[in-house]
């Protein structure tokens, strides 16, 4: 170490500090320039970054090291005294190891391709590095260290995707709706009309829902920054929601039918006739089947749909009942007719987004409230 520190110290000697490290000139040449306000300070890693740890400043890191330049991880207290130097990509394996609980769950959820025995090894490196044990392998379980390391990390690598976010809306804005289809397709395009006025460098990128839970996922992780779809009592963990309408649940029979009202349909108990409605685990399915329940009356045969327009295109060709969200009272679809369902719940739309909303998403909804109270007056909800 004291040949290597001389070699920096030595303008002449530049090439052999790089020989040293294994980097090219230019970065000898900046090492060597802050060798001068380094007196005191112990050059304590070479590869794969450069460092100094400061005795007089807690341990923390002032180096550089795979380009994080002069933004790195704080030092975990306790670990960073000793002069422990942890690889930020161990880390952040570590973390998506603890997230996803075990280390092939992680290598599913990772963004990039990495194979288990890396991940596995890596991490493993990791724990040599700090001299502890952070998870039990099986069954999986962190240690108090391995809960300790994960609380400190969790934050920094869960506010990456929205930070980059932010830093690429600065040069090129762009806002990522996500919603239902019969949203994007039929109501949107108005609404981002006006937004265009209002931003026109503004970028619109528009993705169909899946389930619910997935979307926000993708709320959670940055990758949408709001969405426009049903929403409950509660609004879930990290994310922020307002109500914007409520529409009532209809069933929608073949005009040829005889069923006249809801009530004489469930007065059979066992309804022998298919329900076409969307997948069987939406929250509204499930919610039309508890309140079903409460009337006494079952339902078993299902026939899925993927859109309520297909629910509706079933009904017409025969294939049985549908279970329907009526948008426009005075729609009148072909060789459908319509049957209320009094004291049932109805679908209410809302938007979801995350954190403190930015200045696009807070226009977005206010644009698709004032649409909603223009389309739909008896149905808003109350701000």
């Amino acid at each position: 170490m004291s040949t290597i520190w001389t070699a920096i110290r030595s303008r002449e000697n530049r090439r052999f500090m790089a020989f040293c490290l294994g980097c090219a000139p230019g970065v000898a040449r900046s090492a060597a320039r802050i060798t001068e306000p380094a007196k005191g300070r112990e050059l304590i890693s070479m590869m794969p970054g450069i460092g100094f740890i400061n005795g007089a400043s807690g341990g923390r890191s002032l180096g550089l090291g795979h380009g994080l330049g002069k933004t790195a991880l704080p030092p975990v207290r306790g670990w960073a005294s000793s002069g422990t130097r942890m690889n930020v990509h161990h880390l952040e394996l570590f973390y998506y190891v603890a997230k996803h609980g075990g280390i092939s769950a992680a290598v599913r959820k990772i963004p990039y391709g990495i194979q288990q025995p890396a991940v596995s090894g890596q991490v493993g490196n990791l724990e040599k590095e700090l001299g502890v044990r952070l998870f039990e392998r099986s069954p999986f379980r962190l240690t108090p260290a391995g809960e300790r390391l994960y609380a400190h990390v969790q934050p920094f690598f869960e506010g990456l995707a929205s930070v980059a976010s932010e830093v690429k809306s600065v040069a090129h804005p762009e806002l990522r709706i996500c919603g239902a289809e019969l949203v994007l397709r039929d109501h949107l395009p108005v609404i981002l009309k006006q937004m265009k006025t209002r931003f026109p460098k503004l970028r619109f990128s528009l993705r169909t829902m899946g389930y619910q839970s997935q979307v926000e996922e993708w709320l959670r992780e940055g990758q949408a920054d709001v969405a426009f779809l049903p929403v409950y009592e509660r609004v879930p963990t990290g994310l922020k929601m307002t109500r914007i309408a409520s529409f009532p649940l209809v069933l929608q029979v073949p005009k040829s039918s005889k069923l006249r009202s809801a009530a004489e349909l469930f007065a059979q108990k066992r309804i022998a006739e298919p329900l076409i409605c969307l997948e069987p685990r939406s929250n509204v399915v499930q919610r039309f089947f508890q309140e079903l329940k409460a009337q006494g009356a079952t339902w078993p045969h299902v026939v899925e749909a993927t859109s309520l327009d297909l629910v509706t295109r079933y009904v017409a060709n025969g294939d049985g009942i549908g279970l329907n969200v009526l948008v426009d009272r005075n729609a009148r679809p072909k060789d459908v007719r319509i049957v209320p369902l009094p004291g049932f719940s109805p679908l209410t739309m809302g938007a979801i987004w995350r954190g403190q909303a930015s200045e696009t998403v807070q226009a977005v909804v206010e644009d698709v409230r004032a649409y909603a109270k223009a389309t739909w007056p008896d149905w808003v909800c109350a701000e």
